[in-house]
């Protein structure tokens, strides 16, 4: 599923309209006003005067004709003004917001694309109600600030004065954690060798996955959700892109790597015979179905408490604390941290409890080592390797018309965004040098009209959303588009597994403050890159990093190629096999 914010833009013009309607309905009949002479005229005898405040009256039948007639004409003025009014209300309303009712509350609500930001106007009958509102870091000065605000323990000292210097030590510190969480990366491919390797996965109690699923018809309240939770998480199939295509939602990660995990050739039954204990909790879709309903922080967190507790009762849990458990979660870190001052999320990975397991996210919290970016669920779920082969015969030999591309809205409500600046640029440059999707008027709402536009695309431009990281970016990678990074946290911090630590292969860096500012204007920027370098990124991308940013079906094989979910797991393996040769402080 992909929900679609609304565009200022399409108000104003609606607007407009209805302006024009309105100047058209109430410009009154001419009337003839007798020209005031400019010279004196001599006063009348008081005798004219006395007699021209006399009115001649009308027949009486005539007068009530004429006031018959007046009525008849403003009734018909006051009725066809608020019909058509209301039309255009209904109009506008139906094709950019949402109406809820949940329990006693009305909302109003403009959605975004990641249904996490939602803006809306409520009312309802119990006090201090508050609508849920994501954290939105939007960029890594935010990401920074929450450093500054709230540090971590870390064992490097911060060296340099002030806010520079601060920053300066926290980027050194998440690129020096992500570098640790590359050395745990697999040599090759030992899917095959279980020995050593045993997995278990827990039969957690139906109410902390299966019955999270069960409510999907209304966790988003105005759409079923049920469709893009079908088929193991994968969504509906989408025929018109082919075998392996699916109506796939970027928050159904954690259905998708179960039913994985339930095949994989090295589980296990016997808990003594396991190295790596997989913990099936959808925490994500716990926190998406409190979206809509007014409820106290403690009953968002309370499913996340008892899963502790429950733990907490398992002896492999008590053997190492949890340091050999993993949970995938399919939201970015940040919802599972919810601050005080805020009602959105839960405080899941808050709980001490849970700092030591691995957590698996979209988008990892760069403090957190025991926090690892795995890649988005994109819409292409291969069966075998002769389908990744198949695709990328295609993508390496379709004709981009287009030299840059956009997909997305913009964030009027964030001005510190860069969005708009991209926006205007795009819109102003040749036909073939920028095209513009607008994500505002629901052109986003088919996941084919964006694989098309980034398959006909050499550049996808990929700045941050309501978080740095964005689905887009694997949709533009898996479409050979090469994508045009603005803020290091979108990628390069995030997924050690799944992306090399050299960017420049398969990506270009433009920093969002010269943008910003005004100082670099993209379109020009991208037209230097030489038709070799482009080349050179697409071969790279499409034949060295495409399969492993790919989730296979359920039922998938893979000779040739390592999928995201396989290489996840070799990793794991390997993470596990560390720590047990090497203790950790």
């Amino acid at each position: 599923m992909q929900a679609n914010s609304v565009s200022n833009d399409s108000q104003r013009a609606s607007m407009s309209k209805e302006q024009i309607f309105l100047e058209n309905m109430q410009t009154p009949p001419p009337v003839e006003i007798q020209e005031e002479s400019s010279e004196e005229t001599p006063p009348p005898p008081e005798m004219a005067i006395s007699m021209s405040k006399k009115r001649s009256r009308l027949p009486k039948k005539a007068e009530a004709e004429e006031i018959g007639s007046f009525i008849s004409v403003i009734s018909k003025l006051l009725c066809r003004i608020p019909a058509v009014l209301l039309v255009l209300v209904i109009v506008f309303l139906w094709s950019s917001s949402t109406t809820v009712i949940s329990g006693n509350i009305f909302h109003l609500c403009v959605s975004s694309r990641k249904l996490n930001n939602l803006y809306c106007l409520s009312a309802g009958t119990q006090p201090n109600f508050e609508i849920p509102v994501s954290i939105v870091h939007n960029t890594s000065n935010s990401i920074v600030d929450d450093f500054v605000e709230n540090p971590v323990r870390i064992s490097d000292n911060i060296t340099g004065n002030g806010r520079d210097g601060v920053v300066a030590s926290a980027v050194k510190i998440v690129q020096e954690r992500v570098r640790a969480l590359r050395s745990w990366t697999a040599k090759g491919n030992s899917g095959g060798d279980c020995n050593g390797r045993g997995l278990f996965v827990y039969d957690l109690p139906p109410k902390f996955n299966k019955e999270l699923l069960a409510q999907c018809y209304d966790m988003v309240p105005w759409m079923n959700f049920c469709k893009y939770l079908s088929n193991e998480g994968l969504g509906e199939p989408i025929t018109k892109l082919g075998k392996g295509w699916h109506q796939t939602h970027q928050y159904s990660l954690e259905p998708i790597f179960h039913s994985r995990v339930l095949k994989h050739p090295c589980r296990v039954y016997d808990q003594n015979e396991a190295k790596l204990f997989y913990v099936p909790f959808y925490g994500g879709l716990d926190i998406l179905r409190w979206h809509f309903k007014n409820v106290s922080g403690d009953v968002k967190d309370s499913l996340g408490l008892e899963l502790v507790q429950w733990l907490q009762s398992q002896p492999p849990w008590m053997k190492n604390s949890g340091e050999d458990h993993v949970f995938v979660l399919g939201k970015i870190s940040w919802d599972f941290r919810r601050k005080n001052n805020t009602s959105w999320g839960t405080r899941l990975l808050e709980l001490d409890q849970m700092q030591n397991p691995v957590k698996l996210l979209i988008e990892r919290q760069p403090w957190h080592s025991n926090d690892i970016g795995i890649p988005h669920p994109t819409h292409f779920h291969p069966h075998s390797d002769e389908d990744i082969l198949k695709w990328q015969l295609k993508i390496m030999k379709s004709k981009r018309n287009n030299l840059v591309s956009f997909a997305g809205a913009a964030r009027p409500g964030a001005p510190e965004n860069i969005r708009s600046v991209l926006i205007k640029e795009c819109v102003s440059a040749d036909t073939w040098k920028c095209r513009f999707l607008d994500c505002d008027s629901g052109a986003c709402g088919q996941p084919e009209s964006i694989i098309e536009l980034f398959m006909e695309s050499e550049f996808c431009l990929q700045p941050p959303g309501d978080s740095p990281t964005r689905k887009s970016v694997f949709d533009s990678l898996v479409s050979g588009c090469i994508p045009v990074l603005f803020d290091p946290f979108t990628a390069y911090y995030q997924y050690p597994w799944h992306l090399p630590e050299d960017h420049t292969r398969y990506s270009v860096f433009i920093d969002q403050e010269e943008v910003r500012s005004m100082e670099v204007n993209v379109v020009e920027r991208l037209m230097k890159v030489s038709v070799r370098e482009r080349e050179d990124m697409r071969r790279y991308i499409v034949y060295e990093l495409l399969p492993g940013l790919l989730y296979g079906d359920s039922t998938s094989e893979f000779d040739k190629f390592q999928d995201a979910f396989s290489i996840t797991m070799n990793n794991l393996f390997e993470r596990i096999s560390r720590l047990d040769s090497t203790p950790v402080d």
